[in-house]
């Protein structure tokens, strides 16, 4: 519809105002309940499994399942009565009451992102300083009074000494 069609707005609504009345419809918050499956479905299975099997519809408390291979299906079939427990017991409104597995080409499957490590700290970070290279920086600082400054200076000045170290300078 275009903004010319439309007929001009009173006044806006609060935001919170239109999320009480979407979420005060009869059988919302149940609903809400149900597919909180879709939430813990990488939980209650495990990454394995999530990353063969998700959760696809949800329909009159039965939670369709797409698998990606029929041997995972398999495995599911034998898998359901505790998948249930685990869902009842971590969502015990949902009303989910049986789960029907379904294979498909191209399952949407979950493919979690492994979690990024820190990369090593180049080498010179490491780099221990002399004495007589602490005592220079520190003459370098002696006339400054901020503490803060004097403190962020010192880092600065270590670091800076360090990189020139490992350069050969």
């Amino acid at each position: 519809m275009k903004r010319s069609d439309r007929p001009p707005m009173k006044h806006a609504e609060k935001v919170g105002f239109l999320l009480k009345q979407i979420l005060g419809q009869p059988g919302f918050g149940e609903q809400l309940n149900r597919h909180q499956a879709w939430l813990v479905w990488d939980q209650l299975v495990g990454e394995q499994i999530a990353a063969r099997a998700r959760p696809f519809k949800l329909r009159k408390g039965v939670l369709e399942v797409q698998v990606d291979h029929p041997v995972w299906m398999q495995q599911l079939q034998l898998m359901k009565p505790q998948i249930l427990e685990k869902i009842e017991a971590k969502i015990p409104n949902a009303g989910i009451t049986d789960i029907y597995l379904r294979q498909t080409r191209n399952a949407q499957t979950y493919h979690p992102q492994k979690a990024k490590t820190a990369p090593e700290p180049p080498p010179w970070v490491n780099m221990e300083l002399t004495d007589s290279e602490k005592k220079s920086i520190e003459e370098k600082l002696s006339p400054i009074k901020n503490v803060e400054l004097k403190h962020e200076l010192r880092k600065l000045f270590t670091r800076q000494k360090q990189l020139d170290k490992t350069r050969g300078d």
